[in-house]
């Protein structure tokens, strides 16, 4: 027997798997109906189960593969045929080829279940070897050899211009998108389109790349499947496709009404968010009031709510979504447990100091507070951080543990859209009569365009020093008027009113007694610009 003739019996002949049953193989066979199974490249022949003396159902079907193995290629041309025998008392039926038996089957190895007749099951295990000798018959003709060749160059080389063509393609669709980016026609707006065009771009390409996998799954399996040598191969990897896709499909129905009831839940979790949401809406303009809640913690409660409500709906969803009972979904589910227990201290610590800010109102986006050494207007109060735009027009970022554990001054009015209220200070000599730095504090007030006049200037005097007075004059600004800029105005004309009467800004020190009593006499309690009162 030349090496052609044991190639082509050795792969009739790697025939055996195991799975069937009977006369008719079973769906989903057991490893013992296995182990008694013929199979011929993967398709389901027979499955003995009569014992003969000592001879196993097993045995009989590896005696059978080894009968396989000794037949010649002239005995596959020939067809096969049923001879009927009396083997062991038992009538029976012998599939022989070119005169050698092939294998036994008698009516012990029928299976009640299949409701066939001795003859009927012996036709129909003829039937299924009868087909794979022809197509093996065929398949090692040599002008056959010589077509499955050229069949498979050709696939190679259409599947190589799928390939090309592919290329082109998304190469097109690139260029496509850069013209329609440098010559602005698009319904999608432009500040958008170089975004978008490069992820409609890669998802192309994506999909490009994919199709050419396919196309090289597809040709594989074809191209295997010329050959008897690599058939066996590509029917498993057409099973394999088939098994895949099945899987898939069966997942997908599996997890329908799971989805379904997550759709729902989220569903329903969304309508009470927008019933919520309209309500603390009216709340924030003040058509409706709720114990607890103000106008200026709308926002905050609102998020609070959210996030509270969406975790309730993802606990009650989470036992129906697919895969949640995995290993894998645990264990993601740990991790990420372990990476917030020990990363969210602190952020805890400066959420936690949010919520305070917000809820006790000690601030509001919009006013003017000092806090440590910053002092500006509060543009965001966030859930970690508070944001103020300094007078240099810098933005401090401000953690909102920082600002809880500090002192914080606002130096807006109570009242929504009124003025900041600024103070300025001086410190003058005794010699100066206070009454005088009273008036000239005033007059500056009164110069002043950024002021609120429709509110009297106040002038103190905080506290009596060794060598000089400390005065505070406290005025309340215009409405949006920039604190910096009222101060700088403010602090020019007390400057300048000073020096109109004469009266220096400074703040003595003595190293020693003057030689003069520093005082004021009488007649000069009213210097100018004070004005004595009437005498009643």
């Amino acid at each position: 027997m030349n090496k052609i003739q044991l190639a082509l019996l050795s792969c009739l002949l790697s025939v055996l798997s195991f799975i069937t049953v009977a006369a008719e193989p079973r769906l989903e066979p057991t490893e013992q109906e296995r182990a008694r199974t013929v199979y011929i490249f993967h398709q389901p022949v027979v499955m003995l189960q009569a014992k003969f003396g000592l001879t196993t159902p097993e045995e009989r079907v590896l005696r059978i593969r080894n009968t396989l193995r000794h037949f010649t290629e002239q005995d596959v041309r020939e067809p096969l045929k049923i001879i009927p025998v009396t083997r062991y008392n038992q009538p029976g039926r012998l599939i022989v080829m070119n005169g050698k038996p092939v294998m036994l089957l008698t009516q012990a190895d029928l299976d009640e279940g299949d409701d066939l007749t001795l003859d009927q099951a012996a036709q129909r295990v003829l039937t299924r070897l009868e087909a794979q000798r022809t197509a093996l018959h065929e398949q090692y003709n040599s002008g056959w050899i010589a077509l499955s060749a050229v069949k498979t160059i050709a696939g190679f080389l259409a599947l190589v211009l799928f390939w090309y063509g592919a290329w082109r393609s998304w190469r097109w669709v690139r260029r496509f998108y850069r013209h329609r980016i440098l010559e602005s026609r698009s319904i999608i707006p432009q500040r958008w389109r170089k975004f978008v065009g490069a992820i409609e771009t890669r998802l192309y390409a994506l999909l490009m790349f994919l199709s050419g996998a396919l196309g090289l799954y597809l040709w594989l399996r074809w191209a295997f499947s010329l050959f008897p040598w690599t058939r066996v191969w590509g029917t498993s990897l057409g099973d394999w496709a088939v098994r895949v896709l099945r899987d898939i499909a069966f997942s997908i129905a599996s997890a329908l009404p799971g989805l379904m009831i997550v759709l729902i839940i989220f569903l329903i979790t969304a309508f009470i968010l927008k019933l919520l949401k309209i309500l603390l809406n009216q709340v924030e303009v003040g058509g409706l009031q709720l114990p607890g809640i103000h106008p200026e913690t709308v926002g905050a409660t609102r998020k609070l709510i959210s996030v509270g409500v969406w975790l309730f709906a993802l606990s009650a969803a989470y036992p129906f979504l697919p895969g949640a009972n995995s290993l894998a979904f645990k264990g993601i589910s740990v991790f990420f447990g372990l990476m917030l227990t020990l990363g969210s201290a602190g952020v805890m610590n400066h959420a936690m100091s949010g919520l305070v800010l917000i809820y006790s109102r000690a601030l509001r986006k919009g006013d003017v507070i000092r806090v440590a050494d910053n002092e500006g207007l509060v543009t965001e109060i966030g859930m970690l951080a508070t944001k103020i735009l300094t007078r240099e027009n810098y933005i401090v970022t401000v953690p909102n543990a920082v600002v809880v554990s500090g002192k914080i001054t606002n130096l807006s009015a109570q009242e929504p859209d009124a003025g900041i209220n600024l103070t300025v200070g001086v410190t003058i000599g005794y010699d100066t009569p206070w009454r005088q730095v009273h008036a000239m504090l005033e007059m500056a007030a009164r110069r002043a365009k950024c002021i609120d006049h429709s509110q009297p200037p106040l002038v103190r005097q905080l506290e009596l020093m060794d060598w000089y007075i400390a005065y505070e004059l406290q005025v309340k600004l215009i409405p949006g008027q920039a604190l910096a800029e009222a101060r700088n105005e403010l602090h020019g004309l007390i400057q300048d009113v000073f020096n109109e009467f004469n009266v220096q800004i400074m703040s003595p020190n003595f190293v020693m007694q003057p030689e003069g009593t520093v005082i004021v006499a009488e007649e000069n309690w009213y210097a100018a610009p004070a004005e004595q009162p009437e005498q009643k």
